[in-house]
């Protein structure tokens, strides 16, 4: 608890030196520059024993932003219903969703408040959500497992989803028809066996995840655990199961006798 006290009051004394710098910003020569650098080095060494306290400190830095960027909108949900909700989630996160019944996707386009703009949608169920690339984890799946109807989800290259994410998605096995994972590190066979309660899978993609120790096997036993689904995933998979006459032909020189 001292440490981290340190670490909060350090930052925040830097914070402050970085402002006065960054005013000074205009007046910057080549020495001046590297005596902010110098500036910097000092502080550090001052407030930091070691790279490994300065690492802890940043890497809790980053825990902290994920969680908030992974709050419950509990206030919006009570107030406009779980699609409003659900939908205000996605686009702050960066991601982009779809209403039933609307051609268009709705997007953040750099603009910060979208209440005012998808409130009118408070009756009208999310079809689709894209949430490739964004920092959903565990706790943020809360604000997308009330969408009973939501039929596409892309999850692929999140970077916080793990197989404990995967565990909830069973909630959505009434609706789901289309589900993204391709490119998610933290994935492994171990989540991928949780999808077994998603019937009405229709499609999904289980590429490259590195995480998966033998993608080809798991791709087959995905395949099997999900009969009316379109598994995408690795390439050499798709010749263990191809006829003998579409097989690729033999081009290996025969042996002399």
């Amino acid at each position: 608890m001292h440490t981290m006290h340190v670490l909060h009051l350090g930052a925040r004394e830097w914070n402050g030196r970085a402002r006065r710098i960054h005013g000074m910003s205009e007046l910057v020569t080549p020495d001046s520059s590297r005596e902010k650098k110098r500036t910097l080095l000092q502080f550090l060494s001052d407030h930091f024993q070691d790279i490994q306290t300065l690492r802890e400190y940043l890497l809790q830095k980053q825990i902290s932003k994920v969680n908030r960027e992974n709050r419950s909108f509990t206030n919006i949900q009570e107030k406009y219903g779980p699609y409003v909700a659900g939908a205000v989630f996605i686009l702050k996160q960066g991601g982009a969703v779809k209403f039933q019944d609307k051609e268009e996707w709705i997007r953040p386009n750099n603009r910060s408040h979208f209440l005012a703009e998808i409130q009118k949608f408070q009756n009208v169920p999310v079809e689709a959500v894209d949430a490739s690339g964004c920092a959903i984890n565990y706790q943020g799946l809360s604000n997308l497992l009330p969408l009973k109807e939501l039929r596409s989800l892309s999850l692929q290259r999140c970077p916080n989803l793990d197989d404990w994410c995967l565990s909830r998605l069973y909630l959505l096995a009434g609706s789901l028809q289309e589900l993204s994972l391709a490119g998610c590190p933290r994935i492994s066979e171990r989540g991928l066996a949780c999808l077994h309660h998603l019937q009405n899978l229709r499609r999904l993609d289980i590429s490259d995840l590195p995480a998966v120790s033998h993608p080809g096997l798991t791709q087959i036993l995905v395949e099997e655990m999900l009969p009316h689904c379109e598994v995408l995933g690795a390439d050499w998979a798709q010749n263990l199961k191809l006829e003998p006459d579409k097989q690729p032909p033999d081009t290996s020189t025969p042996l002399s006798s």
